[in-house]
């Protein structure tokens, strides 16, 4: 099976790849002092819901950088004359060369769920406070730790514990940088169960619609592991955050 192949059938139903419903972080979005014309970053914008959205509320101009080729079309598909005039661009590449060469400055950088795009969450808020002018502001969606996770469900993961912090390390990080936290929001279990069940639910339905596929018994004994790691450790061990920075420029 690709390596992507999984993931993309995974969140095919998925407007926003994170436990996290609309209006929640819209709330956190609404915290932004955005003004027309200005530059927003989506790192890892998937099929960049997020910077369309803005760029109809707000009239900034966006760039998306994405490495799933699906995705991008299907953002694509959605972002017509948006792309026609130069208000959002879509890069399709590994976010490390597309960071490593840029030369201006943005108003706002957002990086949901995305990190690893870049190492970790930690170099991730560097990289984004190194791209984003003093006086900019950096929306980040990262995982946490709720409660120390179980051995079972590090091995079930194929993680490990060091790999997140806690919700309050999370925000310590930023501060740690000479990042300003100015609003931080973490999903409910309803965001996650949502999340989660279509995650699995468009696995599922994948199986039933294309039993030819070579890759269906493979997928179907992933999925029904992953939700029984869900249900059985995730619920009450898995976090997802948002925070929201203000970068002075300096520490």
């Amino acid at each position: 099976m690709a390596s992507n192949k999984f993931s993309v059938i995974a969140h095919r139903d998925h407007e926003i790849c994170n436990p996290l419903n609309k209006g929640k972080l819209q709330s956190v979005l609404d915290r932004i002092p955005f003004e027309s014309g200005g530059k927003v970053l989506d790192i890892g914008a998937g099929k960049c819901s997020v910077l369309m959205d803005l760029i109809d509320r707000h009239d900034v101009v966006g760039t998306a950088i994405e490495i799933e080729r699906s995705f991008i079309e299907e953002a694509q598909r959605k972002a017509g004359q948006w792309i026609i005039d130069n208000q959002l661009e879509i890069v399709n590449e590994d976010a490390k060369k597309v960071i490593d060469g840029m030369d201006e400055l943005y108003d706002v950088s957002i990086c949901l769920g995305a990190t690893h795009a870049l190492g970790n969450y930690k170099v991730t808020l560097e990289r984004m406070s190194e791209v984003v002018k003093p006086g900019g502001y950096l929306l980040v969606g990262e995982g946490y730790w709720k409660r120390k996770p179980d051995a079972a469900y590090l091995e079930a993961l194929g993680a490990e514990e060091g790999e997140l912090f806690s919700h309050q390390e999370n925000i310590q990080v930023g501060e740690d940088l000479g990042l300003v936290p100015m609003w931080a929001s973490v999903a409910n279990e309803d965001e996650w169960d949502d999340y989660e069940w279509l995650y699995s639910r468009s696995i599922e339905m994948y199986c039933l619609e294309n039993p030819d596929d070579p890759d269906v018994n493979a997928m179907r004994d992933r999925i029904r592991k992953w939700r029984s790691s869900y249900l059985r450790w995730g619920r009450n061990t898995l976090g997802f955050g948002l925070y929201l920075f203000y970068n002075t420029g300096g520490k």
